[in-house]
């Protein structure tokens, strides 16, 4: 573990005098040196627009971009490279394929389905396509655990049903859904489905061919690459029958005044330069998720997950969130008597960062009738110290404001 965290610079660093404790993980991870050097050495070294140069820094650079998409194609066990379209993020690939999904297969009165424990970025999307389109939107309820009730969603499914998008872990809560059952549902009705994987793609392996879905959308960010870069999977069949999503440099075979024609994929979804410099740190990233291995970080953090749970238990004025029987990353919490935003401000004051508020999932608020909760949220660097210094931490603010 000590290998691990000095691979991470900002680890060192001290907040209001104390050495930082990083618990806001589902936000964004930290990133591990390599991964800053990447980034620096395609700047310093390599830096040129890629696919339209024949002098040797945009051969180089193009050599490696494509070399990425490959290594993610790897990464994911998708059939074809082509398959993996470069994005900003998960946000970006889930209005991508509700925009561009939505124009070809979309008529009025056509129906959507996702869950209510989904993010902002896999809700607004949908309900702008579907105002658009004048379609509508259904929502497959929550229990009091904070999971899906799975039996409701073939009572949800109609003929007019198009496309289900769900997350494959809970940024809220850390629930992780049942995605393969629900594809399993999807699939017996002829009905594609959307994955949100941003908070599942650091915590365990994605298999998009073992899962059959037929979109996978994540950001590197939150798996120890750059900002700014990110990954949508589609299945071929689909991506070929779907539009452009933007027009521009790059997506286009030939243009006139009098008529466009669109390039083959992967580039018919990439106009305008695309990010290089961060598209190569994600492999980079890639690289070092597999020197860990996924078996230890899933048994590393369930470790986090299991003692931080316990512990919080043993002080008696916690309440969870979120009890989920699957979860994983992240654990929401509320003290007695503490709003969760004055929880955060207290910790930060001690060097813990944790996330408060709503976390992007008003309707999970709403639905547990809180304004928001406090968020701890775990990766590969972290240690059962640290969540002893969070436990302190916890104790001092209830003794605050119980006081």
């Amino acid at each position: 573990m000590k290998q691990i965290r000095n691979l991470f610079p900002i680890l060192k660093r001290e907040i209001n005098g104390k050495t930082l404790v990083y618990f806001d993980n589902a936000a964004t991870t930290q990133k591990p040196q390599s991964v800053i050097d990447e980034l620096v050495n395609y700047y310093s070294n390599e830096n040129s627009n890629i696919h339209r140069g024949v002098h040797t820094l945009s051969q180089h650079a193009t050599e490696k971009y494509e070399e990425t998409r490959i290594k993610v194609k790897q990464f994911m066990n998708a059939q074809h490279s082509e398959e993996i379209i470069f994005t900003r993020g998960t946000t970006e690939s889930i209005n991508l394929v509700a925009s561009s999904f939505g124009e070809k297969f979309l008529d009025e009165n056509d129906e959507i389905i996702i869950s209510a424990l989904e993010h902002h970025s896999n809700i607004v999307p949908w309900q702008l396509i579907c105002e658009k389109k004048k379609a509508k939107l259904k929502v497959i309820p929550i229990n009091e655990k904070g999971e899906i009730i799975i039996d409701e969603l073939p009572k949800l499914i109609s003929k007019k049903t198009k496309i289900i998008a769900v997350a494959h872990i809970s940024n809220a809560l850390g629930t992780i859904n049942p995605i393969k059952e629900i594809i399993e549902i999807a699939h017996k009705n002829n009905i594609p489905v959307l994955i949100d994987g941003a908070q599942a793609i650091s915590h365990f392996p994605v298999d998009v061919q073992d899962l059959d879905c037929d979109f996978y959308c994540f950001s590197g960010h939150k798996m120890y690459a750059p900002m700014g870069i990110g990954i949508l999977y589609g299945k071929k069949e689909l991506l070929e029958k779907m539009p452009p999503y933007q027009g521009g440099g790059e997506m286009i075979e030939n243009v006139s005044f009098e008529k466009t024609t669109y390039n083959h994929l992967p580039f018919k979804f990439e106009a305008g330069t695309p990010n290089v410099g961060d598209a190569l740190a994600l492999s980079t990233a890639i690289k070092f998720i597999e020197s860990i291995g996924y078996d230890n970080i899933i048994k590393h953090e369930t470790e986090l997950m299991d003692y931080c749970t316990s512990e919080m238990e043993k002080l008696g004025f916690i309440k969870f969130i979120g009890t989920a029987e699957h979860k994983a990353g992240a654990i929401s919490f509320l003290i007695d008597g503490v709003h969760p935003y004055d929880t955060g401000i207290i910790l930060d004051k001690m060097g813990i960062a944790i996330r408060t508020g709503h976390h992007c999932a008003e309707p999970v608020m709403n639905f547990f009738k809180i304004p928001g909760t406090a968020r701890a949220s775990f990766a590969i660097y972290n240690t059962k110290e640290e969540i002893d210094t969070l436990i302190k931490g916890l104790i001092a603010v209830q003794k605050m404001f119980n006081s």
